[in-house]
């Protein structure tokens, strides 16, 4: 019985040690999302920030910023399908983290009746002592 208890306990702390890691690789997930999102609206603003400013202008001037916008709106759409991988992924990772959660909890459950039937089982061991004593006593008076 003591060992059911023990064995409990352990499967108790590697669900919990495995929650804790799920929850951190999912946080992980979780950040990468927001650094490409934070990258691409930085991206959005330097292509905003090419326009031209009023007076004249050279063809050369016109031409590089063209290009500079170009390039910059290739990687902006670039990140779009690492955004959409990264978001896949940290949906995934949420679920692993709520599923490693459950197991977390029901284990807990299964070692808290662990400790219960322990106690039950010695109290009644205790008892059915305490009684065989107290019978033989009596039996002797007689």
């Amino acid at each position: 019985m003591k060992a059911l208890v023990k064995k409990r306990a352990r499967i108790t702390r590697v669900r919990a040690a495995q929650h804790l890691l799920a929850a951190s690789v999912a946080a992980s997930a979780e950040a990468q999302v927001v650094h490409l999102e934070t990258n691409a609206a930085k991206l959005a603003t330097l292509r905003d920030s090419l326009t031209l400013p009023a007076g004249p202008s050279s063809g050369a001037i016109l031409q590089n910023r063209g290009t500079l916008a170009q390039r910059l709106d290739t990687a902006r759409h670039g990140l779009d399908t690492a955004i959409a991988s990264a978001k896949a992924t940290a949906e995934q990772k949420v679920a692993e983290r709520l599923e490693a959660r459950q197991r977390q909890e029901s284990a807990a459950k299964l070692d808290q009746r662990a400790v219960k039937a322990l106690q039950d089982w010695t109290e009644a061991r205790m008892a059915a002592h305490f009684r065989s004593r107290t019978t033989k006593k009596n039996e002797g008076e007689d």
